[in-house]
């Protein structure tokens, strides 16, 4: 393993801690009794409190130090006297730990008294010190001028995702994101407790990946020697349990589909989903406004929320249209009673491509998708959707080519999705042969026949309405975050590239970074201003680069660009 030289100097002081009889990683708990947010909500001059934290700064002055610790809910200072630290005539502690042995990023532990300092900061005079554990890699921290300018600082999004740990340390803000998503599930779990509605469990591996249509992952039971699915969605084993007797149950589930990633996709998601027992999608839409207006609020104390551009209001009642007005007022094209093959050429004529695997609902969903959607950004109900896009919903008690669906839209995307539940089991096991037929065409998202779920709805379901909501999706738009990956803790990524078997100079990994952000290859003269190398610099790194294998020039015309062989 190649270390940096910070990683080297960092390990030598590890060695000489222990030598000085230090544990660097000590394994006897630290009674904290304070954290920073209680120091300063309930400050008292002189009290005793014991706190733990990283140490994030540090400005050492002779005999005594300021420093600045960093726990779960912020910062606090610490003043540091020699001679309070140290009121014997050893003085190791200070002179040469904390001086000189202990590093930004290192974790203590203080105990000290409270005091306010001559400008006002409440600040923990200490009196005790602990290193709890020794930091072998050097945080990312970023600097500030003179004239308020930032530079280091830990923005890369690739970087952040894969090192979410370090990114939660130096940019404590964003840890604000996911706070708000335990609110958000805590407020949506209260609001069905209250309702009388249970949490229940259902399997991640099943044989059968129904419920919903996506592409499945994949793998192998070796005790029962059979293929089994990771779970896309928990529909069918919940209505089982309505089937059972419960009148209301609601699971929040990890569902996997293995399908295209983008910044509203991951392959692995959190999906919230509920099932009551004698109630349609009318009664459902109403549950869902209330549900929303109240989760809004939890998490932002107010139903509004800002989303880029835009200022959505979650406050009940939503706008509600069908589908087939939504594609007449933004086409003009009116699906009701249209073909298969009529539709198919009236999205060729919209310039949506389509193919001859599409059945008549996933035609119109494109048609929707590409020409509609996007213009809502409200929260919107679209309903009534044509049968052939909703196979496991009840048929709309006024037109038998419709279902009683609907989807919620907010800022042109899909947060919410719910049904009149399909509970008459021949018309159920027609729709699942339907959507075999389909497979059978090469679509490789239609459903699969469940036949113990079929065999549940014969011994008899009771009219249900069931919702599901995208929770990753959901709390994008209550934080003001464009991309998924921002809201989850750690986002689906590529395998982490293996990092060059030598030690490279600083002037080397500029080139490096530069290629590894461009793709790999750099017309060379680009590169050569975007390093901002001196001639003398710029011929050593490309040569050095060049002798380790990781770089080669190739010419295509009359450009010539830089490669980076990894």
């Amino acid at each position: 393993m190649q270390l940096s030289e910070q990683e080297i100097i960092r390990r030598e002081k590890l060695s000489k801690l222990q030598e000085l009889g230090v544990n660097p990683y000590p394994a006897n708990l630290f009674p904290v009794d304070h954290t920073s947010k209680q120091i300063k909500n309930d400050f008292e001059e002189g009290k005793k409190v014991i706190v733990a934290g990283r140490l994030m700064s540090s400005r050492i002055q002779g005999k005594a130090s300021f420093a600045t610790i960093q726990d779960s809910e912020g910062k606090i200072q610490l003043y540091i006297n020699r001679d309070e630290l140290c009121p014997d005539e050893d003085k190791t502690l200070y002179n040469e730990i904390y001086k000189k042995l202990i590093d930004l990023g290192d974790i203590v532990g203080i105990e000290g008294e409270l005091f306010t300092t001559q400008v006002g900061e409440k600040t923990v005079r200490v009196k005790g010190l602990q290193l709890l554990s020794k930091s072998l890699r050097p945080l990312p921290l970023p600097k500030t001028d003179a004239e308020g300018n930032t530079f280091d600082a830990f923005t890369d999004p690739e970087l952040r995702y894969r090192m979410r740990y370090v990114d939660l340390v130096v940019n404590p803000l964003n840890k604000d994101i996911f706070i708000k998503r335990t609110k958000l599930f805590t407020a949506m779990r209260n609001f069905f407790n209250e309702a009388g509605y249970m949490e229940v469990e259902t399997p991640v591996l099943q044989s059968i990946p129904g419920g919903a249509s996506a592409r499945p992952f994949i793998t192998h039971h070796n005790a029962l020697d059979i293929p089994l699915y990771l779970r896309i969605a928990n529909e069918l084993y919940l209505k089982r349990l309505i089937v059972g007797g419960f009148d209301g149950v609601y699971e929040f589930s990890k569902n996997f589909r293995n399908e295209g990633m983008d910044r509203t996709h991951n392959p692995e998601f959190t999906a919230m989903e509920i099932y009551v027992a004698y109630k349609d999608y009318n009664w459902m839409m109403d549950f869902t406004e209330r549900l929303l207006e109240q989760c809004a609020i939890a998490v932002n104390g107010t139903t509004n929320a800002t989303f880029g551009e835009h200022e959505i209001n979650f406050k009940a009642p939503y706008k509600r249209i069908t589908m087939a007005d939504s594609i007449k007022e933004f086409t003009g094209f009116d699906i009701t009673g249209k073909t298969e093959d009529e539709i198919r050429q009236a999205a060729l004529g919209m310039g949506i491509p389509v193919d001859e695997t599409m059945g008549k609902g996933k035609l119109i969903d494109e048609i929707f998708g590409e020409k509609c959607e996007g213009n809502y950004i409200q929260p919107t109900f679209i309903t009534d959707y044509p049968k052939e896009m909703s196979p496991l919903t009840k048929l709309h008690r006024d037109n038998p080519d419709l279902t009683e669906r609907f989807e919620l839209m907010v800022c042109g995307k899909e947060i919410a999705n719910a049904y009149s539940e399909l509970n008459d089991p021949i018309d159920q096991r027609e729709r699942f042969e339907a959507q075999m037929a389909l497979a059978d065409r090469g679509d490789d998202e239609a459903m699969f026949i469940d036949q113990d779920f079929l065999r549940a709805l014969e011994y008899g379901m009771p009219p249900t309405s069931g919702l599901g909501i995208g929770m990753d999706r959901l709390i994008m738009f209550l934080t003001n975050n464009p991309s998924i990956q921002e809201v989850l803790f750690f986002p689906q990524m590529r395998p982490e590239k293996t990092a060059p078997s030598v030690e490279l100079s600083d002037e080397e990994k500029i080139i490096i970074q530069i290629l590894e952000n461009n793709d790999n290859k750099v017309e060379i003269a680009s590169l050569k201003e975007q390093a901002a190398l001196s001639g003398k610099k710029w011929d050593k790194a490309m040569k050095g680069l060049s002798s380790h294998n990781l770089t080669k020039v190739e010419t295509e015309g009359d450009v010539k660009y830089v490669v980076y062989q990894h």
